[in-house]
């Protein structure tokens, strides 16, 4: 607190403000970083004060600069928090102050444990310190990340290869090789972060690299997403003169020209145009139909407008249309120094506060509450509150009041057979394991990968919880590698559930050697950040991406394993009896999802032993009753909850005598919903 108040004290001259800054600096070497991080913003204050006060005054900052460099790489020795929170504050001082770490860009240079956060913020350090001096050492660094498991984390390093260039102009052939080189590898998203970024390297370096514009038109195939492919038709557009089949290609794109995404309609829009322009007599059929699927199939208010304006310059004016649409473009800047220079000295100020972290001043996201001001009077609320609830009671009391057991609804028809309360059946469900609970889950283990994929492996994969630990076992057979193995880096990509790995290294031990197999089992933390949109009113999808990577070999591959939802449900998903009926009442019916499951074991047509099963994989009994006029046939309810925190409810019909169960699902989470009932039909086939 005593550091944090010195900058408020503006010095009365800059000896002063040396003063206090030699007593400050041996704060830089305490064992406290909030301490270290506050004692750098003092000293960054006060610099700034000094700056312009003479020959002495520079020479003095010249020192401190070099006396800041240590402490702030030593945060970087700490827990990967504290390095975060160190690297978003190192972020801002390295647009105020380059110099002060100029020489150590080695130290955020990714170590393969990093966590995700650290690696991303180390790269934007990386882009804002790259000099010609350190280009050729960064470049090597990036193209090896551009080789990792983490997709994220592999387009982020494309990207920055595409930024040095942008910044660097004496680099960016250097770049533009290590991007054709990453090309060569087919991989299908770094193939298309390198076409992004050599859109903008075109943008910032006009005529001057076209002959990688063929290379580019070799990968046209790979293109499935709406960025790649509208900076692919930006490039053709731009470049059509020189490009032999250029309307060809662009006609390849307008077979989905109603698909696509907004923004490549645009872009195909304006391309086309441009390509008219340069070559009239070959592609005056193909503008035509461009104009009229823009202003006369779309709903999209921009894409309309700007094939208006474009139809209107073309019928009108041609020569106006090409000093428009093919007038020379500003060339693009730099964004590596991005923030204000005045957003800037505000957060270089709230060093070692939220805000440094945040990147936003303090009023942008703190909220002040004022004294003093007016309070809502609800004393003459409280009344009329009462009278309400006491109209919705009577609104609701269906059972005939007072003689009606307090009016509760009894939807599921479980009132009047001495059924237990939820708390006492769980009792009674523990009762049915005889041995106090003996029933674990098992994964249910399928092929993901071949060996022809996978450099000599095949892999089976499965999913469930242990201990209220969500589990991914592996089962590994090395069938053609000659090389034992021994160490695996995984990575998931976003997914329904927001899975993701507690930890990117798989140690096997004993080595798995060829003709051998072995098993290992990966860890699984639900991570908000991880968490893939369901698009509306769309199931959500089990599958969840995987990237593996032999550290034995260096050769990655990639498949995919469907989630069971099972082994996410919690093991507090529990509701009583009221709950549960209110739960069930307050779902629309629309909702609900059935199911039969047939040609059952004998254990899941025993209700008690579905109890145990159930119970032990976290689905909560809740009542049982016989169906009326029914003669042998019960319904069991069930509860569950992820850990997530998505509910579902379940009613699950047996009949004596017939191997098979009726499952009906409802929860207001409609896109989990068929995803719950197959967790519910595959523990009743187990």
């Amino acid at each position: 607190f005593i550091l944090d108040s010195l900058p408020k004290s503006p010095p009365a001259d800059s000896r002063e403000a040396e003063g206090i800054i030699e007593r400050v600096t041996p704060r830089l070497q305490h064992a406290n970083s909030a301490v270290v991080m506050s004692a750098v913003k003092v000293i960054l204050y006060y610099m700034e004060v000094m700056s312009g006060s003479g020959a002495a005054s520079a020479d003095s900052i010249r020192n401190l600069t070099r006396k800041l460099a240590p402490p702030l790489v030593t945060l970087l020795n700490s827990e990967p928090e504290i390095q975060y929170v160190a690297l978003r504050n190192i972020n801002l001082i390295v647009q105020k102050r380059p110099n002060i770490l100029e020489n150590e860009i080695k130290v955020f240079f990714c170590k393969y444990n990093d966590p995700i956060y650290v690696k991303m913020e180390k790269l934007e350090i990386i882009i804002k310190l790259v000099s010609e001096r350190n280009i050729d050492q960064v470049l090597l660094e990036l193209k090896e990340y551009a080789t990792e498991v983490d997709v994220d984390f592999v387009r982020k390093s494309v990207s920055a290869i595409g930024r040095c260039a942008v910044k660097l102009e004496r680099a960016a052939e250097r770049c533009i090789g290590v991007l054709l080189e990453l090309i060569q590898t087919k991989v299908n998203y770094v193939v298309q972060e390198s076409v992004i970024v050599i859109k903008d390297i075109f943008r910032r370096y006009p005529n001057r690299y076209e002959s990688i514009i063929a290379t580019l038109c070799d990968n046209l195939d790979t293109l499935d997403e709406p960025q790649a492919k509208a900076s692919m038709i930006w490039i053709i557009g731009e470049y059509a003169e020189r490009i032999d089949n250029a309307d060809e290609l662009l006609d390849t794109f307008l077979e989905t020209f109603e698909e696509e995404d907004p923004a490549v309609q645009l872009q195909l829009l304006t391309a086309t145009v441009k390509c008219f322009l340069k070559n009239p007599e070959d592609t005056q059929d193909m503008v035509q139909r461009v104009l009229d699927l823009a202003t006369e199939e779309s709903d999209n208010p921009d894409l309309r407008d700007r094939g208006f304006i474009y139809w209107r310059l073309l019928s009108t004016d041609p020569e106006a249309a090409k000093l428009v649409v093919l007038g020379d473009k500003p060339v693009i800047e730099d964004d590596t120094y991005k923030l204000e220079p005045h957003l800037l000295n505000v957060l270089i100020g709230q060093i070692a506060t939220l805000s440094s972290i945040y990147h936003k001043p303090p009023e942008a996201f703190v909220v002040r509450a004022h004294g003093g001001g007016a309070v809502p009077d609800m004393s003459g609320g409280i009344e009329e509150e009462d009278e309400e609830e006491e109209e919705y009671e009577d609104e609701n009391d269906v059972s005939g009041g007072a003689g009606s057991g307090g009016g509760a609804v009894d939807l599921l028809d479980m009132g009047g057979m001495g059924i237990s309360e939820p708390k006492a059946a769980a009792g009674g469900t523990g009762d049915v394991f005889g041995d106090g609970g003996s029933y674990e889950p098992k994964a249910v283990m399928t092929q993901v990968c071949s060996a022809d994929k996978s450099g000599g492996l095949t892999i089976m994969a499965g999913f469930r919880q242990v201990q209220n630990t969500i589990k991914m076992e592996l089962e590994i057979e090395n069938v053609g590698s000659s090389v034992p193995v021994s160490s695996l880096a995984i990575q998931l990509n976003k997914n329904a559930f927001g899975l993701s790995p507690a930890s990117q290294q798989i140690s096997l031990n004993p080595p798995i050697a060829q003709g051998a197999s072995g098993a290992c089992t990966v860890d699984l933390l639900v991570t908000p950040a991880m968490l893939a949109p369901v698009p509306a009113e769309q199931p959500a999808s089990p599958q969840i991406q995987i990237a593996i990577k032999n550290m034995a070999t260096g050769n990655v591959f990639y498949f995919a394993a469907n989630f069971a939802l099972e082994a996410m449900f919690a093991p507090d998903g529990a509701l009583d009896r009221t709950a549960f009926i209110d739960m069930w009442k307050s779902i629309d019916d629309r909702k609900e999802l059935f199911g039969t499951v047939s040609d059952l074991p004998p254990s899941s047509v025993n209700i008690e032993q579905v109890q145990a099963k159930f119970a032990a994989n976290n689905v909560f009994f809740i009542a049982r009753r016989p169906v009326p006029n029914a003669e042998g046939q019960e319904v069991v309810y069930f509860s569950m909850r992820t850990v997530s925190g998505m509910e579902f409810l379940c009613e699950c019909t047996f009949k004596a005598g017939v191997n098979a169960c009726k499952v009906c699902i409802k929860t207001e989470k409609a896109s989990y919903g068929l995803l719950a009932k197959a967790a519910i039909e595959s523990l009743l086939r187990s």
